[in-house]
């Protein structure tokens, strides 16, 4: 008799390469990671879901815009993972890695649509699946400066971001660990203080050994820093060591523990350290150049990129929030 994993992982691989299932006439595709966990692109931010027993957990929601094709390819991988008929289990989870739009626009929606298994509260201890309370929808997670800026007052005095859409489940620790097992294994929410923004979050599933980088770590683009909202050079070279701390490679760095980025391609170790590698030099080159007096302009003109500009594009932002963060 197959497993659950081996079971679903054909199951989607075959409704793929048919064209008649999950990622059909859909702009969002979904690829089977290892076990439970799926990665599921085109919806804005990469998103990870765990599909099983006990229902879905997704890390990220994408856009607003792609709220619709997103829960219809979680309806659909829910219907294939069905036995005999039985309806799809909800989507309970959802875990934010950042404040930006493109990993929370879909949390109102999705949240909506979810369903939360009572037996805990807001303030992040969920001890047990109970029964289940049709009034309340998924929870939401995420560290607490996430909360902080999406319930902040704008220019016409209104929160950010929809009531709807704010983490009910915030953490201010280094690690918050899930009360309980989800499908099966353990995870883990690990924030990264001041990298790509003051509201990184990473997510480990420890049993099937994936782990969720957010915007820490893109394979598409050169690192996006915001300093305005808590980024630095710095803090993202330490979120991306410290995801090579978590992943053990099989061989030497290829394999082993699967990386989702935040946007871009699975990856392993390997695209890691070769990405770190590639931030390092060019922070060294930055602070180079600033300690020789010279100005943003000067900097963005050295052409300091231009042995990577090939692979990420433009690095016109990016050199500047170097040159910013550094100054600092």
């Amino acid at each position: 008799m197959q497993s659950w994993s081996t079971r679903v992982a054909s199951l989607v691989v075959a409704a793929i390469v048919a064209g008649s299932g999950v990622a059909a006439g859909q702009d969002v595709h979904l690829l089977p990671v290892r076990k439970n966990i799926w990665m599921l692109v085109g919806a804005g931010a990469n998103i990870a879901v765990s599909a099983g027993p006990d229902g879905v957990l997704l890390v990220d929601a994408g856009t607003t815009a792609m709220t619709d094709k997103v829960l219809a390819a979680v309806r659909q991988l829910g219907s294939q993972l069905s036995v005999n008929g039985a309806p799809p289990k909800p989507i309970q989870f959802v875990i934010n890695t950042s404040v930006d739009a493109d990993h929370t626009g879909g949390n109102e929606r999705i949240a909506k649509a979810g369903k939360t298994y009572t037996g805990g509260n807001v303030a992040g201890d969920l001890r047990g699946l109970g029964e289940a309370d049709p009034e309340e929808g998924a929870q939401i997670y995420a560290y607490q400066s996430v909360l902080s800026r999406m319930s902040a007052l704008g220019k016409d005095k209104k929160p950010v971001a929809a009531q709807g859409a704010w983490p009910a489940v915030t953490y201010d620790t280094d690690v918050l660990n899930f009360s309980h097992f989800v499908n099966g294994e353990a995870i883990q929410i690990i924030h990264q203080p001041a990298a790509h923004t003051d509201t990184d979050s990473m997510v480990y599933f420890r049993g099937s050994d994936v782990l969720v980088t957010g915007d820490i770590f893109t394979t598409t683009a050169y690192p996006a820093i915001d300093v305005e909202r808590g980024g630095s050079l710095q803090g993202l070279i330490d979120g991306l060591n410290r995801i090579l701390d978590i992943a053990i490679p099989e061989f030497r760095l290829e394999g082993g523990t699967m990386i989702i980025p935040g946007h871009g391609r699975l990856c392993d170790a390997a695209d890691v350290a070769y990405y770190r590698d590639m931030v390092t030099v060019i922070r060294d080159r930055v602070k180079d150049q600033i300690a020789k007096g010279k100005t943003l302009a000067e900097v963005q003109e050295a052409g300091l990129t231009k042995d990577y500009d090939g692979r990420y594009g433009s690095p016109t932002a990016f050199i500047e929030a170097a040159y910013r963060s550094l100054k600092k």
